[in-house]
């Protein structure tokens, strides 16, 4: 087996053993990073380029989004070949010159997996679609025939995550499965090939020395026998709070234990972490315990609102359930699927506040963090682009989500002051806002206001302070209402939840705030929406 650089860094980035127990790892969304040959879609040379800029950030780790060939009918969640690159962001060589660079710098590289899914431009599902009923390839998927007379209805009442029917019919009258779009047809893992191949690709990116795989839609593999009928409208309404018979079902963790085999035959600490929508925290557990994944995103904490209250409740709730199984907590605000987290708490001067306080929030917690790529820039979700640029297939699906992924995908801002501000040299596939000028990269280092150089100040404090990110607990202080207090080894953290100042006992020096004190002059006023970092 190859040795690559991965194998021989720190396997710990504070007290814990394993890099990634507390770990911060940053998403990168490749189209929308950095533009290296100027037809306005970001590549991994442009990423390569800018992994320097990472590594000043602070971070431990780089998640990339989908960069396989594919019809990008679904932003590269449709993935056509899954050992090769799309042309639009490169080749193999690019692939692997990321992951050099970024292991010389000393960050690690996750790579986005879709197995649930493939795109309907898939070897496999072109030659199942040419074969015909009842031929090998289509077991392969889940082909059925339909429901009536004459077949003309779907095979169940199941729904698309981009609205409208879960089944496609072909030309012979057979349907296939599709949980997102048309052009993503669903494999069947009840099929040994299946189970062979994902294996098979575990192991072409781990030889290539990535560091781990982000598991996209871990929780839909297996669906229940018989693919039974929901027996309801509505379904995306469920999503999240129940067990559905296409996600969460128990058959899913056996898979995930033989990838564990696979990750556990590479040194350098592989990971797999499991993008898994569940009804509890503790169902979410499930997915890392001992023998099966090393984390799984915190959907539960994404989705709390700006509120001490519950916000201490979502805490306790995922420590809760991660302790038992030994597992890390993880931490995240937003990623390339939800509303950026400026805009979800309110917007504005308000939200941007609540989004800096809630960075501190979440830095200071016991685990690993999640940071979606120009969140430490402050950026907000961008509300109003024009209907003939989106791309997202949810926003042309009647009942599907509200289209708005689009909006959190916008590239990134780097230097000038017009667009495209150093994405590249040749625009960008999406529009920026004017606004976005005095939010670049160039525009806010060296601002000690800025968000940037905030989040810059955490991650350097975080890093070296062995009570930040190691541990399973918190130690919960006496606090007003409406304020959040705890403690960890000889730091405390407090945020301020509310609209007005509140005064409380500081309970030490100030090491890090994400905004101006209320009153310069008693650092025992906690400004509005403001979170403080003591050393006691």
């Amino acid at each position: 087996m190859t040795q690559h650089l991965a194998d021989a860094l720190p396997t710990t980035t504070g007290t814990t053993p394993g890099w990634w127990r507390e770990a911060v790892i940053y998403q990168v969304y490749p189209r929308s990073f950095a533009d290296s040959n100027g037809d306005g879609m970001g590549d991994l040379e442009g990423v390569r380029r800018r992994l320097p800029y990472l590594k000043e950030l602070g971070v431990d780790a780089v998640w990339l989004s989908p960069f396989y060939a594919s019809p990008q009918a679904d932003a590269g969640y449709d993935v056509a070949d899954y050992r090769a690159i799309d042309p639009m962001f490169g080749t193999l060589h690019d692939a692997d010159a990321v992951i050099r660079e970024a292991h010389a710098l000393g960050l690690r590289i996750i790579v986005d997996l879709v197995p649930n899914h493939c795109s309907d431009q898939h070897e496999w599902f072109k030659q199942a679609l040419a074969e015909g009923p009842g031929t090998p390839l289509r077991e392969r998927f889940h082909f059925r025939p339909g429901r009536g007379a004459d077949g003309t209805e779907p095979p169940n009442d199941w729904e698309s995550i981009f609205g409208g029917p879960a089944w496609t019919r072909v030309a012979d009258g057979e349907w296939y499965l599709h949980l997102f779009a048309p052009e993503q047809p669903d494999f069947n893992w009840e099929h040994p090939a299946v189970q062979d191949e994902f294996r098979s690709i575990l192991r072409f990116w781990l030889d290539l020395g990535t560091d781990g795989f982000r598991i996209d839609v871990a929780h839909g593999l297996v669906k229940a026998p018989g693919l039974p009928d929901l027996g309801r409208d509505e379904q995306l309404k469920l999503l999240g709070n129940q067990v559905l018979p296409f996600f969460d079902q128990d058959g899913v963790h056996e898979i995930y234990r033989s990838w564990r085999t696979v990750l556990d035959e590479y040194a350098g600490d592989r990971i797999g972490v499991a993008e898994a929508w569940t009804p509890s925290a503790d169902r979410t557990a499930l997915y890392v315990r001992p023998d099966e994944l090393h984390q799984a995103f915190n959907f539960h904490y994404l989705g709390t609102g700006w509120d001490a209250e519950a916000l201490r409740a979502s805490i306790d709730d995922s420590l809760d359930a991660m302790r038992p199984v030994g597992a890390p907590s993880t931490w995240v605000l937003s990623n390339h699927d939800v509303v950026r987290h400026v805009t979800r708490y309110g917007g504005g001067e308000q939200g941007l506040a609540r989004a800096r306080a809630a960075a501190l929030l979440m830095l200071a917690l016991p685990g690993s963090a999640y940071v979606y790529q120009g969140e430490e820039l402050g950026l907000p979700e961008v509300t109003d682009l024009p209907d003939e640029v989106r791309q997202d297939p949810s926003f042309f699906k009647e009942n599907g989500q509200d289209g708005l992924r689009d909006g959190c995908r916008v590239p990134l801002p780097w230097s000038g002051t017009e667009a495209p501000y150093g994405f590249g040299d040749g625009g960008s596939w999406l529009p920026q806002p004017a606004q976005w000028a005095g939010l670049s990269v160039e525009a806010q280092t060296g601002d000690p206001a800025s968000t940037l150089e905030l989040y810059r100040a955490a991650l350097r404090i975080r890093r070296e302070r062995a009570d930040l990110g190691a541990g399973d607990a918190v130690e919960w202080l006496a606090a007003p209402a409406g304020v959040l207090a705890f403690r960890r080894g000889d730091f405390v953290c407090t945020v301020n939840t509310t609209g007005e100042a509140v005064r409380l006992t500081p309970p030490g020096t100030v090491l890090l705030a994400s905004a101006a004190p209320a009153a310069p002059a008693d650092p025992a006023v906690l400004a509005a929406d403001t979170a403080v970092w003591w050393q006691v």
